[in-house]
């Protein structure tokens, strides 16, 4: 009888434990609490997702709606500058559009590009990567000399080369262009990952005891693997925003008709030196928060990824 008492008094202090140890969502959450600058990151991304989706009703005029132009409004600085007028918040551009609702629709383009890259490139390349780490030989031979090769020229050369022929751009085609050698990193990745996991002990005796090839990949290999896909999908959709907009600054991404930040920049340029500095600052700046949001939380999945950094 004691001793059933001593279990159940030791069973209780161990559940007590237990629960008082903090659970890995909740690490995580402490964390990224923690890292003020991923915190207004995270913020700045989710105010620009929510302004680009509701950008219809949140936007003072559709921008690319020809009848609610007025050229009389063209050039206006921003409202809080002499000239300036509301609704025009950050000011006009040559055609009168309102450049905060410019900004609004132009951002939807950016966000596309960035999911379409990293949805395609990462499962495309993931999967090349986890079919060659894991059986090796002549697949992993002839798939690593593929990467190798695109990873010989520059994506922008690449991209303006396939946009350069088709001259016909589209959203989707920039993305085409752009996940042609996108893939290539996230195939390397996956398959350094993949040749590490698979030859843990856990991996070994699961083989051991008879289990297949799919059982093993995906119950044991994949999701032991996947992990540092995460960084690089974080890194890459800042690439491919930027990507994108230097595309379509050069005049070969999306049409003139499709708004883009890069657009804006390109159409801006010409009266940078007339001092209409806001037909270049906003869009840019909005860029730049885009891709320096992306690389700080990117920052911060590494440091918890990595069991060496991972702060307890």
């Amino acid at each position: 009888m004691a001793e059933a008492r001593g279990d159940i008094v030791a069973t209780g202090a161990a559940s007590g434990i237990l629960a008082r140890r903090p659970s890995a969502r909740a690490r995580l959450l402490r964390h990224f609490l923690a890292r003020p600058l991923a915190v207004a990151a995270a913020a700045f991304l989710v105010i620009l997702i929510i302004g680009a989706a509701g950008a219809p009703l949140i936007a003072p005029q559709n921008p690319y709606n020809l009848q609610a132009l007025n050229l009389a409004d063209s050039l206006l600085p921003p409202a809080w500058m002499a000239g300036g007028k509301m609704p025009y918040l950050l000011g006009t551009d040559v055609q009168g559009r309102d450049i905060f609702s410019t900004i609004l629709f132009g951002s939807q383009t950016s966000l596309i590009v960035g999911t379409g890259v990293v949805l395609i490139a990462g499962s495309l390349g993931g999967f090349i990567g986890l079919v060659a780490g894991y059986f090796g030989g002549w697949i992993d031979t002839v798939t690593m000399r593929i990467a190798d090769s695109l990873l010989s020229f520059s994506t922008t050369l690449i991209a303006l080369l396939l946009l350069g022929i088709i001259k016909n751009g589209s959203v989707g085609l920039v993305i085409l262009a752009i996940v042609v050698s996108g893939w290539v990193q996230y195939a390397r990745t996956m398959r350094g990952s993949v040749l590490a996991v698979k030859e843990e002990d856990y991996v070994l005796a699961a083989r051991a005891i008879g289990g297949g090839a799919l059982r093993l990949i995906l119950k044991h290999v994949l999701p032991n693997a996947v992990a540092p896909l995460l960084v690089i999908a974080a890194v890459d959709f800042g690439v491919a925003v930027m990507l994108e907009a230097t595309l379509s600054f050069l005049g070969f991404g999306v049409p003139v008709t499709q708004p883009s930040l890069g657009m804006m920049i390109s159409q801006g340029k010409d009266f940078i030196y007339a001092g209409m500095w806001w037909l270049i600052a906003f869009p840019a700046g909005v860029l730049m928060g885009i891709v320096f949001s992306l690389n700080i939380l990117a920052d911060w999945l590494r440091d918890e990824i990595n069991p060496r950094l991972q702060r307890r």
